[in-house]
């Protein structure tokens, strides 16, 4: 089939670097939508403006927006799938592209001896992003917010039948910023001090999102941007601008889930906790599911397990303070919160065998984790 794209014909063209397009359509394409039934979704939405390139990615949840520079020759937009233009882009020869479009929805994509022609779809069917306007602007340091994230992020719910539990509340206020995270058997919380005065916020983002916003970061000594409005957040982040509906529903009421008090207290190695836990979880699998058993006792941890396989013990050093506690976990759950843990050592605070354990820094409060005990058999 032959294509002839008449020059009056064209509703738009430029020309670009091959690489920050690829690029730039990569990251965009993780707003895309794979699993829908509007075509329009399924594509990422190209707008040629005055000596630059839109790009814009949008799940209705969910939108990526970056721009980047272009010689322009005709304003315009289009509609190009999403995985067809990335993997085009992706083996492209040359160091610059040309794309152009004509009234008939047609994209040509040419980069040195390689020539593409590419069914698109008008830009007129492209939902509109939601816009996040008011509000006092909230900064913070990009590599903080990926520690908080990565630090809430292992306890977020992916099978609760509470929706907003498969997000992370953050919340905002007296100069502190505060993400949690709650899945039915776990708490994470995880604070630090921020340049603020604004009103308090409470409000609950997506972890997908928050997980997407974490892959943007290519900087971290630069700041991230928060706009949160009534029913939609946006992250301004190095170029890139996330949007993002918020969940709703009522979040856990976590302070009244923390203990405020326990019986015994431990401060240990979390290097040597967690290569204890991970020797004796060695005959524990998916399908031999058993938990951890720890002694906290005479200034020393005991952890064993106990499956069809066969059996594990070991001992590491730690300085327990209160009464004797033998209890259990579920030790993926103990591992992950360990693992996340950014000091040398942790407080542990326990409360008898069927309580709730807390895991936190030494000498103050900057994450909380709590850990619901898995009831033991008698041995």
């Amino acid at each position: 089939m032959i294509y002839i794209v008449f020059k009056e014909d064209l509703i738009m063209k430029f020309t670009c670097e091959t690489e920050k397009l690829s690029q730039a359509c990569q990251n965009v394409q993780r707003a895309v939508s794979t699993k829908t039934s509007i075509p329009a979704v399924e594509c990422i939405l190209i707008k040629a403006l005055t000596g630059e390139l839109s790009l814009t990615g949008y799940d209705l949840e969910f939108g990526i927006n970056t721009s980047i520079k272009a010689k322009v020759e005709e304003a315009g937009g289009i509609l190009i799938n999403a995985r067809i233009l990335c993997d085009i882009l992706k083996k492209l020869p040359g160091e610059t592209v040309s794309i152009e479009a004509d009234e008939r929805q047609l994209a040509r994509i040419t980069s040195g001896e390689a020539k593409y022609n590419i069914m698109g779809m008008s830009a007129e069917e492209y939902p509109e992003l939601p816009s996040v306007t008011g509000g006092f602007p909230i900064t913070l340091p990009q590599d903080v917010l990926k520690e908080m994230v990565r630090q809430t992020i292992f306890a977020v719910a992916t099978t609760d039948t509470k929706i907003v539990h498969t997000g992370i509340k953050i919340e905002i206020g007296e100069r502190i910023i505060r993400l949690i995270a709650v899945d039915g058997f776990r708490l994470a919380i995880r604070k630090e001090s921020i340049d603020y005065e604004g009103d308090t916020l409470s409000f609950v983002v997506p972890a997908k999102t928050l997980a997407e916003v974490v892959k943007l970061i290519n900087d971290e000594n630069s700041v991230i941007s928060l706009g949160v409005g009534k029913r939609h957040i946006v992250f301004e982040i190095g170029g890139y601008s996330v949007v993002s509906r918020l969940l709703d529903g009522d979040f856990l009421n976590y302070k009244s889930a923390i203990p405020a008090t326990g019986t015994t207290s431990v401060r240990v190695n979390t290097r040597m906790f967690i290569d204890s836990i991970e020797r004796t979880s060695l005959i524990i699998s998916d399908k031999i599911t058993s938990p951890v058993r720890c002694l906290f006792n005479d200034n020393s941890i005991r952890i064993s397990s106990s499956t069809a396989i066969g059996t594990a013990t070991d001992k590491i050093s730690a300085a327990v303070t209160g009464d004797a506690v033998e209890i259990g976990f579920n030790n993926r759950f103990l591992l992950d919160a360990l693992r996340v843990s950014d000091t040398d050592e942790v407080k542990i605070d326990l409360n008898g065998a069927v309580s709730p354990i807390l895991i936190l820094p030494p000498e103050n409060d900057s994450f909380v984790f709590l850990i619901l005990p898995v009831r033991l058999k008698a041995e």
